[in-house]
């Protein structure tokens, strides 16, 4: 029997992001780095709160990109080359979200170094999504839809087995 395509898992988004801490050169350069690997314009982050760290209110502490559709899966293809096709079981939660921390940008494949961004880190988020996810937020169903969109930690491990990717 064929499974319903709707029932399929697919990626929603990926989150790049390095954290800066209020070092305003480390955020111009993280800037430069994000936008060399995404190809896009990165957002600075910004503190929402003064916190026990001693960082005033809305001051710039980190940078980030969200990448969708394409771009999304062809990044997180490029990720998993740069991991060797593995994946720890600690970096999938129960939501279906996978979050991996590259530690040095170098690591991806087919990205070399620049002396203007240095030597950085990143963290990198992928959060999926099955059809029929936007309807789950929806108060006027009156049945439960949730319960059939949402996506358990051996689905992900299913869906990225069958992208070829070892989870341990």
């Amino acid at each position: 029997m064929q499974e319903n395509p709707t029932h399929a898992v697919k990626i929603e988004k990926l989150t790049l992001n390095i954290g800066c801490g209020t070092d305003k050169e480390k955020i111009e350069r993280a800037t430069k780095l994000l936008e060399m690997l995404s190809n896009q314009k990165p957002m600075i982050t910004l503190s929402k709160k003064r916190s026990t760290f001693g960082v005033p209110e809305k001051k710039p502490i980190g940078v980030k990109v969200t990448l969708r559709k394409i771009k999304a899966e062809e990044f997180f293809s490029r990720v998993l080359q740069g991991l060797d096709n593995k994946l720890k079981s600690s970096q999938l939660d129960n939501q279906g979200n996978i979050s991996i921390g590259i530690k040095e940008y170098i690591d991806l494949p087919d990205v070399k170094y620049s002396h203007e961004v240095g030597m950085l880190g990143l963290d990198c988020s992928v959060t999926l999504q099955r059809s029929g996810y936007r309807i789950k937020r929806r108060r006027i169903q009156k049945r439960d839809i949730s319960s059939k969109s949402k996506i358990y930690k051996e689905e992900v491990v299913n869906w990225l087995k069958g992208k070829g990717v070892q989870v341990e």
